[in-house]
């Protein structure tokens, strides 16, 4: 089970990962008070859509995205459809 009922502890952190469908997913929480003060989640989407990092290498979905077909007149190119489908079967539908 990946879903444990506690009680909330006054101070404290803790760290989730795991290896999910499309790639690794982290959750990272921070208590302070006995309330939630941070709580940060990288999802495969994320990282898989990722800008390039500072030496200019491009993410995953960047580079597999180069030299895709694009047709003369094709408003929603199948091939970058296909592309950004295959990281993440719902991203495709923000990018037509």
């Amino acid at each position: 089970a990946f879903c444990f009922p506690t009680t909330l502890p006054k101070e404290g952190c803790g760290v989730g990962l795991v290896e999910a469908a499309r790639g690794s997913l982290g959750h990272w929480l921070q208590v302070s008070k006995g309330k939630i003060s941070n709580y940060q989640i990288i999802a495969p989407t994320t990282w898989n859509f990722s800008p390039r990092d500072s030496q200019s290498i491009p993410g995953a979905l960047e580079k597999a995205l180069e030299g895709a077909p694009v047709f003369e007149g094709e408003k929603e190119p199948v091939s970058v459809q296909h592309i950004v489908r295959s990281f993440d079967p719902c991203m495709v539908c923000t990018v037509h």
